[in-house]
Order: C-alpha cells, then structure tokens, then sequence
C-alpha cells in the first residue's frame, strides 16, 4: 500500500509500506494491505512504518529505526485517511 506522511512545512515521505500503525485517539492501531476505508484522528504517540522504507536525506532525522525494516516518526497530533490502498498522513 502507498503511504504519504505530510507535515505543514513539507510531505516527509511517499512510498509503499508493508503495515502502519498509528496512535488513534481511542487506542493504537494497524492497517495493512487491503484495509478497510478509515479516517481517524491521531493523538501524540508513534507512527510505526515497516517495510522497506526509504525517507528523503532531508527528512531523515525526523525518523528512528526501530529495527532493520521498521522506522519511527514521533508525532504530537495529527488525522489519517486509508482509501484503496493509499494512506495520507496529516501530522503535527
């Protein structure tokens, strides 16, 4: 699935992911290939992305590795839209 994390400043990465999970105002959750439609609020927390995750030099201090194939982006809030396989990220 295709997953876009956009901040006010700049979209921080664009690319196809295994799985994403999100801190969800009432709890964490995951979406993988062929989810479900969802729009969601975020609250602060995580976003874990796995996969073969590759983040624009510019952009790569604002991610963590948390092991080989999953990278970290710590957020304060932000909303979520998953439709036909294309995640968009609006964050904080």
């Amino acid at each position: 699935m295709f997953l876009e994390i956009v901040t006010p400043e700049a979209s921080i990465f664009q690319g196809e992911v295994e799985s994403v999970t999100v801190p969800g105002v009432d709890g964490e959750f995951q979406m993988l290939n062929n989810h479900a439609p969802i729009v969601s609020l975020l609250q602060e927390g995580k976003i874990r992305i796995k996969g073969d995750v590759n983040v624009e030099e510019e952009h790569q201090q604002k991610f963590d590795s948390e092991d080989k194939t999953t990278r970290v982006l710590k957020i304060k809030s932000g909303t979520i839209e998953l439709n036909d396989n294309k995640i968009i990220i609006l964050v904080d």
